[in-house]
């Protein structure tokens, strides 16, 4: 086993001309031979400041190439980098540092004032002066640095989003990042220089893992979106060579192509091209979102509906559906290309075990999963077993080895008359019923029947005049796949849109349940008046 000091310095060393680090609109990018030369260079400087081997250092920046400078410097130090989300709060922050220890922040001009609100940081490096930063000199023996760094070293600290309470700081080490990274290998074969686009936060392991410390170990260019509300435009200017998203960044690309093919003056040859697989038309469609080039397309972290896997396979572009978590740094099953079932996460990738508990919990095991949750012995004792199965909190089944998800074991509903059901697969179903819906939230724990909150997608909802009327008939092909206690029997539409780390969505858009219950009480209780 090595360490992701040793892979980037192999990468550097075999591909120097190789594009490393880009920003989407940028002409030029940063070689791997360069990034390995700034990645020495900041080092030397941090050292300057006394960032030595086992400290933490925060950074709080935008999805920008600086970041990956900054966290490989940090790393050949044998210190440990850990993100926190630029919609951090002063108070969170706070939190924050106090459970990494830090006493360093890397930030930028934008979030300084908040960053320096908190008393136990001593030291503030604005990205903008990473210039002055990479010019300060000191006494570092940078190759007996990173050499000296182990595989069980602390490489990071991952927060998860907090949808029960405060965050946990998932303690990843180079060998769980080092597994993660050969188990993608043997997956998505890419050769080196293929692109790949960086646009979710960089707190979160999705992006940070699963793109950002890929592309060092397959030596891709990763091309850095800093604002992810520009993603559609970005698509079509970077055409990446591997795309991986939430369902809801699919959804928006579907409805964005549906609404295309519906006003396009030879929509019936589009359409028949769609059935017959006409592969010349169909690169055409592929391409005005960007996705011509796209050899692999990756979805996950949420149930993605049937109707949306089977329009990108018929288009050219089947969706491989994977499934991991923050504690198993990422992926643990994936979708082989050519051999993927669809409603399923795949099977186990490289080094992965996975059994059932007896109540259908997803139990993992294997080198990828996490130290630990960080200064936190009781929950990780509550996750951790003595002989290493990590209990994942998610209820699935296995066929074939191919593993499904069922849903959150504490998210599933079990109502007045003891019948247990998964939300997520009943609100999957509602939102593939109409690209009208944005989001959907499946009330009916301990209740006698389900209710639903509807919120609309404002760009799909434009010059639409009858809104309630489409919404009712969406319900009602919902309902018409769903069982009957599964069925949605009350609903209402919220006229207001949710945001990412708002009080109903995380950074990542996924559901904030409790909170949402709590805000909408009052709501949810007329709709069982």
């Amino acid at each position: 086993m090595t360490t992701l000091c040793a892979t980037f310095q192999a990468t550097v060393a075999a591909h120097p001309d190789v594009v490393a680090l880009r920003a989407v609109g940028d002409e030029r990018g940063i070689t791997y031979r360069e990034y390995g030369e700034r990645v020495q260079r900041i080092a030397t400087g941090l050292h300057a400041l006394g960032v030595r081997a086992g400290d933490t250092v925060g950074l709080m920046l935008r999805n920008r190439p600086e970041f990956s400078l900054v966290d490989m410097a940090i790393l050949h130090l044998g210190a440990v980098s850990f993100s926190v989300y630029n919609t951090s709060s002063a108070e969170q922050l706070a939190y924050l540092f106090g459970n990494a220890g830090n006493r360093v922040v890397i930030t930028e001009e934008e979030f300084a004032d908040t960053v320096r609100t908190v008393a136990s940081v001593d030291q503030f490096i604005l990205i903008e002066n990473l210039d002055e930063l990479e010019n300060t000199p000191s006494d570092l023996n940078f190759e007996a640095s990173w050499k000296a760094v182990q595989p069980e070293d602390l490489l990071t600290i991952i927060y998860t989003s907090g949808t029960t309470g405060p965050p946990k700081g998932v303690e990843l080490t180079h060998a769980n990042i080092v597994a993660n990274s050969a188990a993608e290998r043997d997956i998505l074969v890419l050769p080196a220089g293929s692109r790949v686009l960086s646009y979710l936060p960089s707190a979160h392991a999705f992006d940070r893992i699963g793109m950002g410390y890929v592309a060092i170990d397959q030596a891709l260019e990763l091309i850095s979106l800093a604002d992810a509300k520009q993603l559609g435009p970005a698509l079509v200017a970077t055409q990446p060579h591997l795309v991986a998203g939430v369902p809801r960044v699919w959804e928006k690309l579907h409805t964005a192509l549906l609404a295309g093919i519906a006003a396009h003056p030879n929509r019936e040859v589009i359409e028949a091209a769609i059935e017959s697989g006409d592969d010349e038309v169909l690169g055409r469609l592929r391409a005005v979102v960007g996705l011509d080039q796209t050899r692999y397309a990756v979805v996950g972290a949420a149930p993605s509906a049937p109707h949306m896997l089977e329009f990108f396979a018929k288009i050219g572009l089947p969706l491989l559906e994977g499934w991991g978590m923050t504690e198993s740094s990422c992926v643990s099953t994936f979708n082989r290309p050519g051999s993927h079932r669809f409603g399923t996460v795949g099977t186990a990738v490289r080094g992965i075990e996975i059994r059932l508990d007896t109540d259908g919990e997803v139990l993992l095991r294997g080198p990828q999963v996490m130290r630990g949750y960080r200064s936190d012995p009781e929950r990780t004792a509550e996750v951790l077993t003595a002989d290493g199965w990590l209990r994942t909190g998610d209820i699935g089944s296995l066929a074939d080895g191919y593993l499904s998800i069922v849903d959150r074991k504490k998210d599933l509903i079990i109502n007045a008359a003891g019948k247990n059901m998964s939300p997520a697969n009943i609100e999957a179903t509602v939102k593939g019923a109409s690209p009208l819906i944005d989001q959907v939230v499946c009330i009916g724990d301990r209740r006698p029947y389900n209710v639903a909150l509807i919120v609309l997608d404002p760009v799909a909802t434009q010059g639409k005049p009858d809104l309630d009327t489409e919404i009712a008939a969406a319900i009602d092909q919902a309902n018409a796949r769903l069982s009957r206690v599964e069925q949605i029997k009350r609903f209402t539409v919220l006229h207001h849109e949710w945001l990412p780390d708002s009080d109903e969505l995380t950074p990542t858009s996924k559901l904030k349940r409790k909170p949402i219950a709590a805000k909408y009480a009052d709501l949810i209780d007329q709709l069982y008046a």
